[in-house]
């Protein structure tokens, strides 16, 4: 609880600073993993990408499972099947989510680093864009700009690629629809919940795909080693612990913090393909990079703008009615 000021306006209590504290470092630790991802699954080849996204949605499930035992909650999974709505909506985030982790884990492995860091820097301004598109909201001018602006870069580095950057856009377009779903769903399902019902829906894919590999031949997860075959079934690991970090973080610190601590895995994630992994990055491409950069600046600072300035009113409001 806030401790009122002599002015009459709140102030943060001690324990309330604290998990403020522990929550932004919880985001920031998600992120960080997150950024790290390039380097992990480029020590997973020889794998494919889709023997990586088969392991991780099995050993994902299975951890999950585990998590929702200890809680005494996996009796929700048979509940899923009975709600035709939740189970649509679990199945459509699924395909989205296999989707975006195929083309990422694809983009990885094969050179392409910094075109995924670019569709995450991307995936703010097409969030923006379709809550303008299909939830009818509106934008504030700053908010105009950036959109504008991310547009702008978009076409700039089409021109400069040659081509679409489909890997940049199939990511950030992904993972925004990803996003919309689960607003639509609200905040019923916990985080554990939420990445269970989409690997269960994932599951029978994920093992066609482990048998299918095997049978032909072009499986990995034996005969390369002990080493190999743990970092396969760690990819479970690496999936659902950030997940949770964010989960952690989500319910203690703003929006906007959240809005602001995201850039930090496309950051990590365009450092690691350029510096470790040795991508090359001509000039050029590093301006609409830059523009993407500016669009997002914009959107920040709009943000943290639009945030203090709820928060004065709402002090405003509080003082008024002691």
């Amino acid at each position: 609880m806030n401790r009122p000021t002599a002015a009459g306006v709140s102030r943060p209590t001690a324990a309330e600073t604290g998990e403020l504290r522990r929550g932004t470092a919880y985001g920031f630790l998600a992120y960080l993993l997150w950024g790290a991802l390039p380097l992990y699954f480029a020590a997973l080849v020889p794998a494919t990408p889709w023997e990586v996204l088969g392991h991780r949605v099995l050993w994902s499930l299975l951890i999950c499972a585990g998590l929702l035992g200890l809680a005494g909650q996996l009796r929700w999974t048979l509940d899923m099947f009975r709600d035709r709505r939740l189970l649509f909506t679990m199945t459509a985030a699924g395909a989205l989510i296999a989707t975006n982790w195929t083309v990422y884990t694809v983009a990885v492995m094969s050179g392409h680093v910094t075109e995924a860091a670019l569709g995450y820097f991307l995936n703010p301004l097409v969030t923006v864009a379709m809550g303008v598109l299909l939830l009818q909201e509106r934008l504030r001018p700053a908010q105009w700009v950036a959109v504008g602006t991310g547009l702008v870069a978009g076409v700039y580095l089409t021109v400069n690629y040659g081509t679409l950057p489909w890997i940049s856009l199939t990511l950030a377009f992904s993972f925004a629809t990803y996003g919309l779903l689960k607003k639509r769903l609200g905040s019923s399902l916990s985080a554990v919940q939420s990445l269970t019902g989409e690997t269960v829906v994932m599951a029978p894919l994920a093992i066609g795909l482990v048998i299918w590999l095997a049978v032909t031949g072009q499986q990995t997860f034996t005969g390369q080693g002990g080493g190999h075959t743990t970092l396969l079934v760690l990819t479970g690991v690496v999936t659902a612990v950030p997940l949770l970090l964010f989960a952690a973080a989500a319910h203690r610190v703003p929006l906007v913090t959240i809005g602001l601590l995201q850039f930090t895995a496309p950051v990590l994630q365009l450092l690691g393909g350029v510096l470790v992994l040795g991508e090359v990055m001509p000039a050029s491409r590093w301006v609409g990079f830059g523009l993407v950069w500016v669009a997002l600046i914009i959107l920040s600072v709009d943000s943290v703008v639009s945030s203090g300035r709820s928060r004065r009113l709402a002090r405003a409001a509080e003082g008024a009615a002691v």
